[in-house]
């Protein structure tokens, strides 16, 4: 009898067929929400975008812009009966951890809330989090002798759960997500943080990491006026990026300026969420999740801002734009210049940007809704 409740508890999380990003919507998607031709994937160069799509309680509108040479930014969004998953995996040092993690979290949280009939709680967020971990971890290990510099590749990992009007908040390193809160009957719009970030170039970061590590007077290293976790990389937690977590990792043949040149005696990157839980009020308007490109060009305030001004359809795209045109401004060059230019050179001028925005999730509150399937992944080549 519990595994059959197990089984249904699953189909209630279960999504949709991937099929690169593509949506298999069977009616329920586009129709009373006013999606229209928004909800058909969109591609513009080097951007990826749904400008309108009906999940659970809601609406959403996502986009992603690539500029590595190979996109290290995945991003999904996963919405059924018993709520919604949205996760923004922002990558570094390959897309390896980003696509095991888009492959895989998402996974392990439906089987663990299943095991406690779809109740969700912190603690199931951590456990989906930790068996991820240490998946990628044992597959660094399988992969040691032909693929040693799996090691060094990671990723930040922002999760955002709905779940029976409790918003769960859980973050590994840098990217954000800020709601967008009613300002009594103004008409205003507040912008407010609801993730904890951890990087190094953060004061409370570092003492954390000076606490953590009192003998190690080079645990953060200010070079080229950016902080660095042993100079060597921003963010203080992550999944993957084992070469600094497990000693064994942290030696030949990988690249050099990983290896560290003391021993390790104890793990220096975390893997362990920052998680906070926040009750949903009928003001609480629209939540932007994003990859850490996105903020280093706009404010959140100014990003609440863009949102609330303008149509929810684009939302998501509009944001990227918004980032892109401030990235060429500060080079003193035109916005259609900007994107004019490649891949990998994209680089120099902003990072590959996720965004994922969710509007109406206080229509739990209003009474039953018809919750449809949701399941979707970005869908840029891997090239």
């Amino acid at each position: 009898m519990l595994r059959g409740l197990m089984n249904l508890l699953s189909l209630c999380w279960k999504p949709f067929g991937h099929e690169k990003g593509n949506q298999k919507t069977n009616g329920v998607l586009g129709g009373d929400g006013g999606s229209g031709d928004g909800s058909k994937e969109g591609k513009d160069g080097l951007l990826w975008y749904r400008d309108i799509l009906r999940y659970g309680s809601g609406d959403f509108s996502m986009a992603v812009i690539q500029a590595n040479q190979v996109l290290e930014d995945q991003s999904q969004i996963e919405s059924g009966q018993y709520g919604t998953f949205v996760g923004i995996y922002d990558g570094h040092g390959g897309p390896e951890t980003a696509r095991y993690v888009c492959d895989h979290l998402f996974k392990h949280f439906r089987a663990i809330a299943a095991e406690s009939q779809g109740v969700v709680t912190s603690e199931t967020i951590q456990r989906a989090f930790r068996q991820t971990e240490e998946g990628f971890t044992a597959l660094v290990s399988e992969s040691w002798s032909t693929r040693p510099n799996m090691a060094t590749v990671g990723t930040c990992c922002l999760v955002g759960v709905i779940h029976q009007q409790t918003l769960f908040i859980a973050n590994l390193g840098d990217s954000r997500v800020v709601l967008g809160k009613k300002v009594g009957n103004t008409g205003g719009m507040a912008a407010m943080q609801l993730s904890t970030e951890h990087n190094a170039n953060m004061a409370a970061i570092r003492q954390e990491l000076k606490e953590l590590h009192p003998h190690d007077p080079q645990i953060v290293v200010l070079k080229h006026g950016v902080w660095r976790v042993k100079g060597i990389i921003q963010v203080s937690r992550s999944i993957g990026d084992v070469y600094m977590k497990h000693a064994r990792y942290n030696r030949e043949p990988i690249n050099g300026k990983f290896r560290l040149p003391e021993p390790m005696h104890m793990p220096i990157l975390s893997a362990i969420p920052t998680i906070i839980s926040h009750a949903l009020q009928p003001n609480d308007s629209f939540l932007i999740f994003a990859s850490d490109g996105l903020w280093e060009h706009l404010s959140n305030e100014k990003a609440v801002d863009i949102v609330h001004n303008h149509p929810r359809a684009g939302s998501a795209k509009r944001l990227v734009k918004a980032a892109l045109q401030e990235a060429a401004r500060k080079r003193e060059m035109r916005y259609s210049d900007l994107r004019k230019i490649d891949k990998k050179v994209r680089r120099h001028f902003h990072d590959d940007i996720t965004v994922i925005v969710l509007f109406n999730h206080d229509l739990i509150s209003r009474g039953s809704v018809q919750d449809p399937l949701v399941s979707i992944r970005s869908a840029l080549e891997h090239r």
